[in-house]
């Protein structure tokens, strides 16, 4: 049933995404599925979006759609900017690798990467660090990373998706999983950790206090809505480690961020069982992707024990977009969330529909929230 005032059709989502997340909405919830990752591995391949979303932008097809987005463009308004003395450049070795040379006053760091035809990503062939001594020259780098805020890029993001949703953001990741996927990769990363734990401390350090630069522009913004973009997954992160590391930099950040009033949470998409009796300490107001089974490690009812009171943010397996699963297990499980933990819930996809899901079933979840909405 459409036409009704607590429709996703009807509401002002961006309205809707800060009332719920701050608990003004009256119990309602919010359909907010991510989406990007089906229309642009299309875009990708060049493939034409099928009908009725031919020639369609993205917000465009959430309007379609009637639901909202997770607004993750808003990050192009924090810029990084580097000491003026460091200098980059990138020299082309192929028809498909490239190498970047970033040039201190203390050292050289030097990556390798190569494009290939199944992926908008490009994979790395020699990481940003790969000895003791780049860490000591990305720690250099990072000690003195200012950030700033873009104003024209605010503007321009909301008006290209105004109604759909609140402007959000993610950070960078938090220090272990930044060494991991962004830096050396996990086997690397886990004996740089194990042999040369002052370097790898002090480089952390370094990142936590570059981050609390873009904590202050962070607090300084509109942007209400703050994500630890992290990708968390405990068979990488064991809880040794994240006790160590992560826990007291999320505790961190989480005051830092409150004292302005920001909503906060951190995305773990990987297998999270272990890692889950730590959620209430972080500080956090939520965690983002948490996949339950069959796709996950976990099931729901383990995260709502887990969680308490705090948000969940998405809680419906991507699989079950797929034709694998019948419709009725997806509609059972938007259901079994919402049972769980309604008022305190973000809905969505843990954590993106895939390429070859079915995008129609997109609006069987929207009619259930909807419904949701209109018996309150």
């Amino acid at each position: 049933m459409q036409g009704r005032p607590t429709d996703h059709r009807n509401l002002d989502l961006n309205q809707l995404n800060l009332d719920v997340a701050f608990g003004r909405a009256g119990g309602k919830v919010i359909w907010q599925p991510r989406i990007l990752a089906w229309i642009d591995d299309r875009h990708f391949f060049g493939k034409p979006l099928p009908a009725p979303y031919t020639g369609m932008t993205p917000p465009a097809i959430y309007r379609s759609l009637g639901c909202s987005n997770r607004i993750y463009e808003f990050n192009a308004c924090f810029r990084s900017e580097e000491d003026p003395a460091v200098r980059i450049t990138q020299t082309e070795l192929n028809a498909t690798d490239y190498e970047v040379l970033v040039e201190t006053p203390v050292g050289t760091q030097k990556a390798a990467f190569r494009r290939t035809v199944d992926t908008p990503w490009h994979l790395p062939l020699k990481w940003w660090i790969s000895s003791e001594e780049e860490m000591k020259v990305a720690t250099w780098r990072e000690a003195r990373r200012t950030w700033r805020w873009d104003q024209a890029a605010y503007d321009r993001n909301g008006e290209e998706w105004r109604g759909l949703g609140a402007p959000c953001i993610f950070m960078p990741r938090v220090n272990v999983q930044r060494l991991f996927i962004d830096d050396m990769g996990i086997e690397a990363g886990s004996y740089a950790l194990m042999d040369w734990p002052a370097t790898v401390e002090a480089y952390f350090e370094a990142v936590a206090e570059s981050h609390e630069r873009m904590i202050e522009i962070i607090n300084a913004s509109p942007i209400q809505i703050v994500n630890f973009g992290d990708n968390v997954h405990s068979s990488t992160l064991p809880p040794p480690w994240f006790e160590q590391y992560v826990l007291p930099v999320y505790q961190r950040r989480s005051e830092l961020l409150h004292r302005a009033g920001k909503f906060v949470y951190a995305h773990w998409d990987g297998d999270t069982k272990p890692l889950l009796p730590y959620a209430r300490d972080t500080g956090m107001d939520g965690i983002e992707a948490i996949t339950p089974l069959p796709q996950g490690d976990v099931t729901l009812e383990e995260v709502k024990a887990a969680l308490g009171d705090m948000f969940l943010i998405d809680g419906i397996p991507a699989v079950y977009f797929d034709d694998t699963y019948p419709e009725r297990t997806l509609i059972e499980c938007a259901k079994k969330c919402i049972d769980l933990f309604a008022p305190h819930l973000i809905l969505g996809i843990s954590d993106e529909i895939s390429s070859q899901g079915d995008i129609e079933r997109v609006r069987l979840v929207g009619e259930v929230v909807d419904d949701y909405n209109a018996s309150l």
